[in-house]
């Protein structure tokens, strides 16, 4: 089942939106349902009422609130899901002023709460689902705050002496290329919750991590002596996504780890080092921070490990080649990833050609550790005759009784929700045209488990030429 919403019309009423999960060479509609973000209310006649409780980034800075549905499509997509999740349980009481936070404007009325960084350029936010506290990662700093955006802690991250072209980093090995003060981006925030700790990757460095004490963001440990612990040298925001996986007796039940350490998967652009990271892998995480296996892989061995590399052939015919994961997250006993990668069919292997990208759903099994069950497939929208494919940004939640009746689906059903700007170029610079579109995971595994079935049987091809530099045709087996 999907849904889509145009994020640049009129919110104040229903929508209709045609959307894409493709699985095979062709794009496969599915049957579209209008999307009530706004309930119709005949007796009003002012204002577009307001939904629940919202979180805003405008600029540099963090606002809570409770915004009307005529404020401009600038949200944070979490956020704005959050919104709709919350929506059928009725507003909350209006929150209390937070002690360090700031005027979101010059307006005195101003319905918001915010918190502004002291050098802007906020990357990350996570939310603790137990105590309702908030982390930041930010340019050269993370921080804690409270439910309301009081300001609790701060831990200073950069700027770093660095140069990009240094590797190892120069916190390990002299350098020979000129150093500087270099602004540190968090690339990754990351709860480790049956550890109690925050992982904080940045950009300098070759992307080393700070494991950080979650009460006080104490630093507990930076491992940085071993190539596994350099994640990516890209400073490109939203380009990198992570998800751990805690031990299965704290995921089931709860309880203590007792030392055991579960699973982190990152993927990462690598801008042509493929010689020094893999674009996906899946890494140890130890209870001790300093311990020598920490990001380790999964497993190794003198031919297989638990990672993928983007082929030194496919770089050498497109050069631009890349794979930016922009979101991922852990369902069942996979892991997801919403990508956005160079689409080899359409753009020519000439420097000069323009390029075309296409989106992704990347899956693949948490218990798989030589990576035999990755399977990728397009997906995106499409509304009055135009193609959404730019994945921008993405959620997945739960809808919340009201959203779910709208959508005809249960309301403890996992929903993905995905932003798409409009076409298939301008990476760096998308269109203005944007798209909401909510995919239900249950029909997404269903799509998924038809095409694997399908290739099983010898139809259609693998759709993998990055990966195998060429198509090859599904095996009847």
């Amino acid at each position: 089942m999907v849904m889509a919403i145009s994020l640049t019309e009129n919110m104040s009423g229903l929508v209709w939106m045609k959307a894409f999960l493709s699985l095979t060479d062709e794009t496969v509609p599915l049957r579209p349902r209008p999307l009530p973000i706004l309930p119709p209310d005949a007796s009003h006649t002012g204002p577009a009422p307001r939904v629940a409780v919202a979180v805003v980034v405008v600029g540099a800075s963090l606002r809570l609130g409770r915004p009307t549905m005529a404020s401009p499509p600038t949200l944070l997509f979490l956020f704005t899901v959050l919104a709709l999740s919350l929506a059928s349980h009725g507003p909350p009481p209006p929150p209390s002023p937070p002690l360090h936070a700031t005027s979101s404007s010059s307006s005195s009325s101003s319905p918001f709460l915010s918190f502004s960084p002291p050098e802007g350029g906020l990357t990350h936010l996570v939310v603790h689902n137990r105590t309702g506290e908030v982390y930041l990662g930010a340019v050269n700093w993370v921080f804690k705050l409270s439910s309301e955006l009081a300001k609790l802690r701060s831990h200073v991250t950069g700027p770093v002496t660095d140069n990009p072209r240094c590797y190892p980093p120069p916190c390990v090995q002299s350098c020979p290329h000129e150093l500087a003060q270099t602004p540190n981006v968090n690339k990754l925030l990351l709860l480790d919750a049956a550890h109690n700790r925050l992982m904080a990757c940045g950009s300098t460095s070759q992307g080393i991590c700070q494991f950080l004490r979650l009460e006080d963001l104490f630093k507990l440990g930076e491992p940085h002596h071993r190539k596994e612990h350099y994640l990516s040298s890209v400073a490109e925001p939203a380009t990198m996504s992570g998800v751990v996986v805690p031990p299965p007796h704290h995921l089931f039940d709860g309880g203590d780890t007792g030392g055991a350490g579960g699973k982190f998967f990152v993927g990462t652009p690598i801008e042509g080092k493929s010689e020094y990271f893999p674009t996906l892998s899946s890494r140890r995480l130890t209870a001790n921070e300093e311990n020598a296996d920490m990001f380790s892989f999964v497993y190794q061995d003198e031919f297989v490990s638990s990672q993928l590399k983007i082929p030194s052939d496919t770089l050498s015919k497109f050069p631009a080649f890349d794979i930016y994961y922009v979101h991922g997250f852990h369902s069942e006993q996979f892991v997801y990833y919403l990508t956005l990668q160079l689409d080899t069919q359409l753009t020519s292997p000439d420097a000069s050609a323009e390029r075309f990208y296409t989106s992704k759903i990347v899956r693949l099994c948490v218990d798989d550790p030589k990576f035999y069950s990755y399977v990728e497939f397009p997906v995106g929208c499409t509304a009055g005759g135009a193609e959404y494919r730019l994945v921008q940004d993405a959620y997945v939640a739960r809808p919340g009784a009201r959203l779910a009746r709208a959508l005809g689906v249960d309301e403890h059903e996992e929903v993905l929700f995905t932003v798409f700007a409009q076409g298939q170029k301008n990476r760096a610079a998308p269109p203005r045209e944007t798209a909401l579109c909510l995919f239900t995971l249950r029909r997404v595994k269903e799509r998924i488990k038809e095409r694997i079935q399908s290739c099983y049987r010898g139809e259609g091809k693998l759709s993998l030429p990055w990966l195998l530099n060429k198509e090859l045709a599904c095996i009847n087996s």
